[in-house]
């Protein structure tokens, strides 16, 4: 068996609320101040993940006391680099042979090449079994609201990611045409120039006529607001934090939203937190690291800024041998309905 660890991280500084309540009292400089001078630590272990193959594997998540601000900006990359690799030390030292790299942690600096070099055990982004789920999940929400890919307008929000590069990649020609947006005209015009019917933008206006929306940017807040969606559109928010502002879940009923990358763990499994998923489900990333587990193959293998569709095809074919499996959909925590899906189609049906 090939033990795991995976990594977590507040979101937000009140995330830090979860293990030290007085955080919802105290501003969030403070608490930044204080996360800064905390180290890494074991926060809970994972059991009962056992494949339809009858391989089992056993595992931990271990905390990052640091915020998304915190590994981008607000401190040196080096420091940040630090608590990562002890993270993957603490995970060394449990018994890991493998560490996943959690929301920012897998963004920051290099995608994880650094963090592997420094690490006594492999690294994974997590990230192509991300793009993997990301694809079947905004494929299938476009044919339960009606939308046909080959008559219809895609847009990849973070298109010059690791991520939204291969999504966009694998989608863009499936679609009568593709709108890329990065922050990076230059790169972004260069990707559309290798794909079919592509443009490139850097504005977020350019996705208000997108039917099929993959979003998967490394913003620190919400990048997606009401006025930029149509009615009936299907918007993949694979980042975390989310992409899509809260207030479309408030005003617009009439768009579908759905969070990227939500997978059913095969087995009895006991995550021993709960970080808002119903129970034995969890992010693809997490579940990109069991799978390698459960393979025996602890070998780094997401890292970078790229993702292969090869590794994308090759993880989609991995989760469907050991049981992992999409586990429907979830908007703004929670459960889409079919009466959701219902009343985004009729919008859909009254636009045209």
């Amino acid at each position: 068996m090939t033990p795991f660890a995976f990594i977590i991280h507040p979101l937000t500084p009140k995330d830090a609320a979860r293990r030290y309540p007085i955080a919802k009292y105290v501003p969030d400089t403070i608490i930044e101040a204080f996360l800064a001078r905390k180290s890494p630590m074991m926060v809970s272990e994972v059991k009962g993940v056992r494949s339809k193959t009858g391989a089992t594997t056993e595992g931990w998540f271990i905390g990052c006391p640091l915020t998304p601000a915190q590994m981008t900006s607000k401190l040196p990359l080096e420091v940040v680099y630090d608590r990562i690799v002890k993270c993957t030390e603490i995970a060394h030292d449990l018994g890991a042979k493998l560490i996943g790299l959690g929301a920012f942690t897998s963004v920051v600096g290099d995608g994880g090449i650094t963090v592997a070099n420094r690490s006594n055990i492999a690294v994974t982004t997590g990230n192509s079994y991300t793009v993997a789920t990301a694809i079947q999940g905004a494929m299938e929400a476009c044919r339960r609201i009606g939308i046909d890919p080959q008559a219809a307008n895609l847009a990849v929000v973070g298109a010059t990611g690791s991520i939204g590069r291969t999504c966009a990649e694998v989608l863009a020609p499936q679609f009568s045409s593709t709108f890329l947006i990065g922050r990076d005209h230059e790169k972004t015009q260069a990707l559309a120039d290798e794909l079919p019917r592509a443009s490139a933008s850097t504005s977020m206006d350019a996705i208000c006529e997108a039917d099929c929306i993959v979003t998967v940017t490394s913003a620190e807040s919400s990048v997606i607001e009401p006025s930029h969606l149509k009615p009936g559109c299907v918007v993949c928010d694979v980042a975390r934090p989310r992409d899509v502002s809260i207030r479309v879940a408030q005003t617009r009923s009439d768009v579908l939203v759905i969070e990227g990358g939500v997978v059913a763990v095969p087995g009895n499994v006991d995550f021993g937190i709960s970080f808002g998923f119903p129970p034995k489900t969890a992010y693809a990333c997490m579940s990109e690291t069991m799978i390698l587990a459960l393979e025996d193959r602890p070998e780094s293998y997401t890292l970078g800024k790229t993702v292969s569709v090869a590794q994308v095809n090759e993880m989609s074919e991995l989760a469907d041998k050991h049981g992992f499996v999409l586990s429907g959909f979830r908007s703004f925590e929670r459960a889409v309905d079919e009466a959701m899906i219902s009343r985004v189609r009729e919008a859909r049906t009254k636009s045209r």
